[in-house]
């Protein structure tokens, strides 16, 4: 005898109109084609299908996130992991995979979960505090674990990161852009700080004693200080920023509907990730990809000439009715999705570019907020302030006030 799976109830509680749960999103999903021509020859890409495709195919490279620029760097003799293609991308993504494996992940587990204890701790003594300050000190210091940088020379790490962040290119590619070509980035103050502070003392104490880091990895490799650098800037602020605002918003979910906050806090692991899941599918922090085609392609039954841009609009892909079902934009964990679809959908991104980090995210994020929100008396004070941050192509939410007793 065989038992039906209990079903996944949908939706956990009223978070919007019928059919948009979203708490970040700008537009409404797109109603139209799956793939559509706009302004400058740009071909937008709106449906799961068509999109998952472009990620896994073999003829389109990078363009997002200041890509294009890095091959005007002349002592960039390698391409940052991030934006290689072909063999080279694949054998440094084989080399780097061991630091995000689920066995390396749970070798962090204790150091994110004292973390996550200190700042918790911090919470309760002062009462109350930004949600997204304390995020945002999680998920730079787990990722300067990660990555190396961890011998900065005064303390202030998140800080400089986020002013590289709020200060980088604010056009799509191939639009005009107000900040320049990446040398004029990487001479900027922050940029400079960054280095000086942050990454050269890292590579100075790596190259004393390696230790089993991503600058430690690189150094073995021969990169030099500017390479080292961009990829600092790449897999950190990929690793700081997008976790930071996750977690903001998957918080901000869990506090608005007491049955899912419970149905979070007492689950079991992979009822809490399948929650996560939902949330990030629901609130990509990148909501665009960009690839340049660098063949005839025909997407989504359009043909797309050689040279074109094909910007991923991943907020769209993941309420695709023709996966996710009717009920696409509503909160449901667990959700039945066609086969070989993951519940996040493209949140990750997907094909041999997918985000590197995606377990450590998660579980990262799972550690802290479990911790955060089995204290009862956790309420907000202010909702988070909705902004779109140009740079990363995704949403920020600042002051999100949190109170922790009475």
């Amino acid at each position: 005898m065989t038992t039906e799976p209990t079903p996944a109830r949908c939706p956990f509680g009223p978070h919007g109109p019928a059919d948009h749960a979203s708490l970040t999103r700008r537009d409404p999903p797109h109603d139209g084609p799956g793939v559509t021509r706009g302004e400058r020859g740009v071909y937008r890409v709106h449906s799961f299908e068509a999109a998952q495709g472009v990620l896994r195919g073999e003829g389109v490279r990078q363009a997002g996130f200041m890509s294009e620029a890095v091959s005007g760097v002349p002592s960039l003799n390698r391409q940052p992991v991030l934006f290689a293609e072909g063999e080279e991308h694949h054998t440094m993504r084989r080399q780097t995979a061991r630091y995000f494996t689920p066995a390396a992940v749970a070798g962090y587990r204790p150091m994110i979960a004292a973390l996550a204890d200190r700042l918790v701790g911090d919470l309760a003594r002062r009462g109350e505090m930004n949600l997204d300050d304390l995020s945002l000190r999680l998920a730079v210091e787990v990722a300067a674990q990660v990555v190396g940088l961890t011998s900065s020379v005064v303390p202030g790490l998140e800080r400089r990161v986020m002013a590289f962040v709020e200060g980088g290119a604010d056009s799509e590619p191939g639009a005009t852009r107000t900040g320049g070509r990446l040398e004029g980035l990487l001479s900027q103050a922050q940029v400079g700080a960054f280095y000086l502070l942050d990454v050269r003392p890292a590579i100075l104490a790596r190259r004393r004693e390696r230790r089993d880091d991503l600058i430690s990895h690189l150094l073995d490799r021969g990169y030099n200080d500017t390479e080292i650098l961009t990829e600092c800037l790449t897999y950190g602020t990929a690793g700081m920023v997008t976790t930071r605002e996750f977690i903001s918003a998957a918080a901000w979910h869990l506090l608005g509907d007491p049955e899912l906050r419970a149905e979070y806090v007492h689950g079991t692991e992979r009822e809490r990730y399948a929650i996560l899941h939902e949330i990030l599918r629901l609130e990509p922090v990148v909501t665009m990809l960009y690839r340049r085609a660098e063949t005839y392609l025909t997407v989504g039954g359009v043909d797309v000439p050689a040279g074109s841009l094909l910007a991923l609009n991943v907020s769209d892909a993941n309420v695709d009715r023709e996966v996710v079902g009717g009920d696409a934009g509503r909160l449901c964990p667990g959700r039945a999705l066609p086969r070989g679809v993951p519940p996040q959908l493209l949140a990750f991104g997907d094909g041999h570019h997918r985000c590197p980090g995606a377990f450590l995210a998660i579980a990262e994020s799972d550690v802290f907020l479990r911790r955060l929100l089995v204290w009862r008396d956790l309420e907000v004070v202010t909702p988070p302030t909705v902004t779109f941050n140009e740079t990363v192509k995704g949403y920020e939410l600042r002051g999100f006030r949190v109170r922790l007793g009475k």
